[in-house]
């Protein structure tokens, strides 16, 4: 069978027979493989799910299916217009599955495609603000979610402590023999330093002192759909929906879209924390999450850009140590320009962590 037969076997799993379907690939997802789907009037996006990297796809989609479900009823008490484009509508397979697999293993998701949308891979001020409210809502929406916590799709993704206990098996093993360069060395101490303070997030939640509640742990400007007059639609790629604390997704915006410079930035020069982001950030998030948000979690925002940096660091660190095996390298030392410029921006977060601990309790009106 060639090809585009398979893909429309495939799409024929959802959606009734149609000679004159058409499929085209859509977008660049690093993870899953999407199409976008055209049938008479109807428009659909179709993907493959990496079940390398989720591997317990049924629980991924209940997940989905469950946050989902939960948010349109809350757009449907509020009345609001337009649900359709408001929140992602998965579309089940013939015989009312939330996926197909098949034979040879891969596995298929189809949801309804979001018409007159965009996303933007940059950032500015005003865009952090709408970003903010975005995920703000998209928290508060889901802090009363009904039932069991959802599945933990990649477990320990955001536990610190559990990152740590790999980087030290890894350096422990010095697998790539890398830890003998002075440079490395020094970068080993500078993670040991910090790690007491890295893991409070973990000591505050055995104490009973920090929730876990739904987290979206993929929380980047791109995964958020606007109108054509840049007003928020709703919030996307849900893969990693799962349990975590607040701080983890506030912070993890503000490592990705607050850095001045690459992620993988040679010149050290670049990068920096950008307060003008972060505030606007914050300001968008907390307008819609203050509300159900506790003291510590308030406290502890500015921590999590911290933390998340700090992860960031330790993940890419440890894969250099282990000889490159878990990042798409690009040349020898990628690893290791990614955890200098990583280090950089914690640095830079360090630096002005009073002015952003600031921002957060004024906006907070604490």
């Amino acid at each position: 069978m060639d090809n585009m037969n398979k893909m429309k076997d495939i799409v024929f799993q959802f959606i009734s027979h149609d000679d004159n379907v058409q499929i085209k690939p859509l977008g660049k997802g690093h993870i899953n493989d999407s199409y976008k789907v055209t049938s008479g009037n109807n428009e659909y996006v179709l993907q493959r799910i990496n079940h390398h990297i989720f591997q317990h796809v049924p629980e991924l989609q209940n997940n989905i299916f469950r946050v989902t479900s939960h948010i349109r009823a809350k757009l449907e008490e509020q009345g609001v217009a337009d649900i359709d484009r408001k929140v992602l509508t998965l579309v089940p397979t013939r015989d009312k599955k939330l996926y197909y697999q098949e034979n040879d293993g891969n596995y298929w998701r189809m949801m309804d495609f979001i018409k007159e949308s965009k996303s933007y891979d940059e950032i500015n001020p005003e865009l952090a603000y709408r970003a903010g409210m975005a995920f703000g809502d998209f928290q508060k929406m889901l802090s009363d979610l009904p039932g069991e916590p959802l599945f933990e799709t990649i477990p320990g993704f955001h536990n610190m402590e559990s990152r740590l206990e790999t980087f030290r098996a890894s350096v422990k093993a010095n697998k790539a023999g890398r830890l003998s360069d002075s440079e490395v060395a020094d970068l080993v101490k500078e993670i040991e330093a910090r790690a007491d303070e890295m893991c409070k997030a973990e000591q505050l939640h055995r104490e009973g002192k920090l929730p876990k509640r739904t987290n979206h742990c993929d929380t980047k400007v791109n995964n958020i759909l606007f109108d054509a007059q840049d007003q928020v639609l709703c919030v996307v790629d849900l893969d990693t929906v799962m349990p975590g604390y607040v701080l983890s997704d506030f912070g993890d915006f503000i490592r990705t879209g607050a850095n001045t410079g690459a992620e993988d930035d040679k010149n050290l020069d670049n990068v920096s924390v950008d307060l003008a982001i972060f505030e606007g950030y914050a300001k968008g998030y907390l307008k819609n999450a203050a509300s159900f948000l506790t003291e510590v979690e308030i406290e502890n925002l500015a921590f999590g850009a911290k933390l998340l940096t700090y992860m960031q660091t330790v993940r890419f660190f440890t894969d250099y140590i282990d000889g490159d095996t878990y990042y798409k390298i690009a040349y020898p030392d990628h690893n290791l320009v990614r955890t200098r410029a990583q280090f950089k921006l914690l640095q830079s977060l360090e630096e002005h962590f009073d002015e952003m601990q600031q921002i957060v309790l004024r906006t907070a009106g604490r």
